[in-house]
């Protein structure tokens, strides 16, 4: 028996820290980000696919995808990133059922008749609209200007790059209507980290 959950949050909202818990507790964590970067890469049907759709200057110099150019071209166009992610997103779901399966495959149940849990972390699930998927979702989440001033500070963006980026995500209202849990990442790293930790109890003890 195991749990699988779905983890959820806008753009710099704190869910790189929630996933690294929940590791850190046990789960078995799914990064969509860096599944998305594999299937992606020079020579895959997703890196082929991508530059059929935007042309040869989504092709960086080094062979790689040209994200810079991806990033000011495409992720703040809301068309252009529809077709994007409909390139990528089925393409992910599928590498991240197989890295599930074979995880489960190799871990039994545990004597003590816990759950084994599953964190699938993805930015993106409302816009993916596979939220039926998941036993459980949870949404990280902080207010817009909290966001904005960590994507300046902490990722080097200009704040208009970072409104943008946000504007072409599902609000946080979007994120609620599907969330089962909810953790605010502005409390004190060590509440948050309490939450997270009572939220692996639930999860993983049926009768908690």
């Amino acid at each position: 028996m195991f749990t699988r959950v779905g983890l959820t949050g806008g753009i710099a909202a704190g869910k790189s820290t929630v996933s690294d818990r929940f590791r850190s507790l046990g789960a078995y964590v799914i990064d969509y980000d860096e599944l998305a970067r594999q299937v992606t890469a020079n020579g895959t049907e997703g890196f082929d696919r991508i530059i059929r759709a935007f042309g040869r200057r989504a092709r960086g110099r080094d062979g790689e995808l040209n994200r810079p150019w991806l990033s000011a071209n495409v992720f703040n166009d809301p068309d252009r990133l529809r077709v994007l992610n409909g390139i990528v997103h089925p393409l992910v779901f599928r590498e991240a059922g197989k890295l599930e399966y074979r995880w489960i495959d190799a871990h039994p149940d545990p004597k003590d008749g816990t759950c084994r849990l599953v964190i699938h972390d993805i930015p993106l699930l409302v816009e993916t609209a596979r939220w039926d998927y998941f036993d459980a979702i949870i949404t990280v989440e902080a207010p817009e200007d909290v966001r904005i001033r960590r994507m300046v500070r902490n990722r080097g963006m200009k704040r208009s790059d970072a409104i943008a980026r946000i504007s072409n995500q599902a609000t946080q209202q979007q994120r609620f209507d599907i969330a089962d849990y909810v953790i605010d990442s502005t409390k004190p790293l060590e509440q948050m980290y309490e939450d997270v930790d009572r939220l692996y109890r639930v999860l993983t003890h049926p009768a908690y």
